[in-house]
């Protein structure tokens, strides 16, 4: 007994020592180091991996370095959210530091011509870290490769420094980061506890692994939502670079990825040689891992399909993009299949990534050097075989969208231009300032390629994440081929269109509800407490014909002078970037402004659930799109306090994609608080929870598959293959429900991922949004699945004692670019009395 005691003892201790590892640990003994330079420890105060780096020390540990080292330089390239810098180092040697400027216009200019020397050029390599919050081995071992490149010394590193340019990122997530070293931190003891159970290794809701908003920004990269992504797609395409590295995390008893994925899995447009490159360098990380004894495996998971990650994103930029996962301790010391896994091993495993990573830079410098300069002539050679060919997109009734679109073409350093004058294409008609044509002959042919594509054929019927993201139809905007015949200026200075109301009326206003603002200045208009109404039909005034959905706002009878009113409203305008009529006579062609059918509207009062059961992701989406572009304040009503909140407070409470729902008294409290007025906006698996309680009667379609002749190996690809991991179907709409108001055309691209099939009603106009009969417009589903869908509903809308439920099978606001569908969750917050 005395023995086992004894060795339980020395286990503990040699656990709580290696906590304590010191650099020695890490670091590569073939060099020697500069004891100028300062050790993370002397700046941040404890041994790297003894304690998870919050984000505010490791900047101070990058200054630090950048203060000492000549082969450093910082730069603040903004912030988050929450105000944290994103900082980037630039690292090389002295004497490429002295040219730096010239040689990143060189190495930008290369990608420009046909004919580049490389004998001489430096290669650039990005590398970032920890984009995911909670998983920290990345950021932390930030610090170690930061320290090593700044103190190594010998020829080595020397002839490393010479032929590298080393962008490097330490925090891809500097909110997530610190989120999570506040979690892993407060609940680590003194003594080390590697039971899974413990509370340090289950992260409260919602995790450290988003940013502020809780989006997942590793799906940003081509969206460019998030100003952490905006900083970094500046530096990627100022850059060019020809590696970004990606550092992650995965499951605790897993071991090491690095990538090429499963080939099957490459999206087409990836070219062949962009992932026989990737095999090259996956072969000088194996060396590395063979050497610290690391297990590790390539090619059996993860994908290149995505053009959206991380790791993906630069495959059709030129650049080669290659996805690090460290199997995660997801705190200090964890027990796993392959042993005790601590913080420091797997520090060690993203630091070992780090230096193959540069090692293969510097061995294939040529070879990659000349890969990015093809990859840009071939690119060149197709788009001048485009000829004169261009797309045009944009809404005549909405230049907000079409605007926001061609600010993410901006960021990509596309060209597009304004068009001469009105025209029309395929029964589409394109308004001149609501409109932009994107030239197909131009360097990033492929990218626009990859952007405006419809795809729906695949290789493989797998994918790690969604299969279609085709721009335009996230953005509900039309578009289609045409030429460049009608372009007219190439766009240097995008600005959204101008707001304002045309003149000052003693008797009303009226706007229309497509513009994509046009939620925030109503909102403004009633918390102001003057009066609204929304038209329910359409009519005629002045000889201007306006939608279902106007918004009408009397000069007189309100809280505030006539005068008062017109600049408010001006000023909201111009905000809003909308243009407000005004009216002198009621008197309509049609409704006249007094009929019954303009509905007086409410001020919205939300409260967004959230908290345990509730799915972080799509509730932070909505926080996004409420705060940052409607300027609406949503409570976000934890679930634990449900039972306590005053529900009285709300007219609306939107559930998002829900594991739980509510238990069963706070279910009667919120159906209560339903038949008393209320509306329940719900999303996704919240729908089964809701027929599940008789909330809501849901007829779901059910799609019972038999595997035949399908082994036991094949059995993970046969499940897979009915999912639907993400792609657009096409909707048939009835403009004229409040649902759909705002909608210029009776189709609504829509964006699934869940496989929810609800049988329309029997009467028709209980089923305003329908799938048509052939709904797929880009990306994979399975035959079967592609069955259940036709004609099926993804909106359903009950009704329970004064209060209402609308309920979608899907997303509408899909990481933050479906900016098509925002308003669908709009309508249901402004009208939902009409519904």
């Amino acid at each position: 007994m005395q023995r086992i005691a004894l060795l339980l003892l020395l286990v503990t201790a040699s656990l709580f020592s290696q906590s304590k590892t010191d650099l020695s640990y890490y670091l590569p003994q073939d060099v020697t180091y500069d004891s100028n330079i300062p050790t993370p420890k002397s700046i941040v105060g404890h041994e790297v991996g003894e304690w998870h780096i919050t984000h505010d020390k490791l900047v101070q540990y990058m200054h630090a370095l950048a203060k000492a080292s000549d082969r450093i330089t910082i730069e603040d390239r903004g912030k988050t959210f929450e105000d944290r810098p994103l900082l980037l180092l630039k690292i090389t040697s002295l004497e490429n530091h002295k040219n730096l400027d010239a040689i990143q216009a060189a190495h930008v200019q290369a990608t420009e011509t046909n004919t580049s020397d490389i004998s001489e050029r430096p290669i650039v390599v990005y590398q970032g870290f920890s984009i995911h919050g909670n998983e920290p081995s990345g950021s932390n071992a930030a610090l170690v490769a930061a320290y090593y490149l700044a103190a190594a010394q010998g020829p080595k590193i020397d002839d490393l420094l010479k032929n590298t340019v080393i962008l490097f990122d330490p925090s891809f997530n500097p909110d997530g980061l610190q989120r999570f070293a506040y979690w892993a931190n407060t609940n680590r003891g003194m003594n080390l506890n590697a039971d899974p159970n413990d509370r340090e290794y289950s992260e409260v809701w919602p995790g450290g692994r988003t940013n502020h908003y809780w989006f997942d920004m590793n799906r940003d990269w081509l969206p460019v939502q998030l100003p952490e992504s905006r900083a970094r797609i500046e530096t990627f395409h100022n850059w060019m670079p020809n590696i970004l590295t990606d550092h992650h995390e995965m499951g605790t008893n897993a071991s090491f990825f690095f990538q090429p994925g499963i080939p099957s899995r490459t999206h087409p447009l990836t070219p062949k040689m962009n992932q026989e490159l990737t095999k090259g360098i996956a072969e000088y990380h194996a060396k590395a891992f063979d050497k610290i004894g690391s297990l590790y495996y390539s090619e059996e998971s993860f994908d290149d399909f995505y053009y959206g990650k991380g790791s993906t994103f630069p495959d059709i930029n030129g650049s080669i993009g290659i996805l690090f996962e460290q199997a995660s301790s997801r705190g200090h010391i964890q027990e796993s299949d392959n042993g005790i896994l601590t913080f420091p091993f797997t520090i060690r495993n993203q630091f070992t990534a780090v230096l193959s990573t540069l090692e293969a830079a510097n061995g294939m410098r040529n070879t990659i050097l000349e890969y990015q300069q093809d990859f840009f002539k071939n690119a060149r050679n197709e788009a001048a075989k485009s000829g004169n060919k261009a797309i045009v997109f944009g809404d005549e009734k909405d230049a907000a969208k079409t605007y926001h679109l061609a600010e993410i073409l901006n960021r990509h350093r596309i060209k597009f231009h304004d068009i001469k004058r009105d025209f029309s294409v395929n029964g589409k008609n394109y308004k001149k300032g609501y409109s932009y044509i994107v030239p197909k002959n131009q360097k990033n042919t492929r990218l626009i390629n990859a952007m405006f594509e419809k795809r729906t054929t695949f290789q493989d019927s797998l994918f790690y994440d969604i299969s279609a993201w085709t721009f335009p139809l996230a953005f509900n905007l039309d578009y289609t081929e045409t030429t460049t015949a009608n372009a007219g200026d190439e766009v240097k200075d995008l600005k959204p269109q101008n707001g304002g109301v045309a003149s000052k009326s003693e008797y009303a206003y009226l706007f229309e509800w497509h513009e994509y603002y046009a939620p925030k200045l109503l909102n403004k208009i009633l918390k102001k407490g003057l009066r609204a109404k929304v038209s329910m039909k359409t009519f005629k005034a002045n000889g201007k014909s306006y939608d279902y959905g106007t918004i009408l706002i009397p000069a007189k009878n309100q809280k505030i002078s006539t005068s008062e009113i017109y600049t408010f409203l001006n000023d909201l305008a111009q905000d809003s970037h909308i243009k407000i009529d005004a009216v002198s006579t009621g008197l309509n062609d049609g409704i006249d402004l007094g009929s019954r059918n303009f509905r007086a509207l409410e001020l919205p009062k939300i409260a967004l659930l959230v908290g345990d059961g509730m799915t972080s992701y799509d509730a932070g989406e909505i926080w996004h799109l409420l705060d940052t572009r409607y300027d609406i304040i949503a409570t976000k009503l934890d679930t634990k306090r449900f039972s306590r909140a005053d529900l009285s407070r709300y007219n609306t409470i939107i559930m998002v994609n829900s594991s739980s729902g509510l238990n069963e008294n706070n279910t009667k409290k919120l159906k209560s608080w339903i038949q008393n007025g209320g509306t329940l906006v719900a999303y996704r698996n919240a729908l089964r929870w809701l027929n599940s309680k008789e909330l809501m009667k849901i007829d779901f379609k059910k799609n019972d598959l038999t595997a035949k002749n399908i082994t036991y190996e094949q059995r993970g690809d046969f499940r897979g293959a009915q999912v639907i991991g993400g792609a657009i179907f096409e909707t048939k709409i009835d403009r004229s429900h409040p649902i759909n108001f705002g909608y210029k055309n009776d189709k609504l691209p829509m964006f699934r991922n869940t496989t929810l099939f609800i049988k329309p009603d029997k009467n028709s106009y209980n089923n305003p949004i329908q799938y048509t009969k052939n709904p797929l417009l880009s990306g994979y589903i399975s035959e079967e699945n592609l069955d259940s869908l036709s004609l099926s509903i993804p909106l359903k809308i009950g009704g329970i004692g004064r209060g209402n439920i609308v309920a979608f099978t899907d997303n509408t606001n899909f990481r933050a670019f479906w900016y098509g569908t925002n308003r669908l969750l709009m309508n249901a917050i402004f009208f939902r009395d009409e519904m």
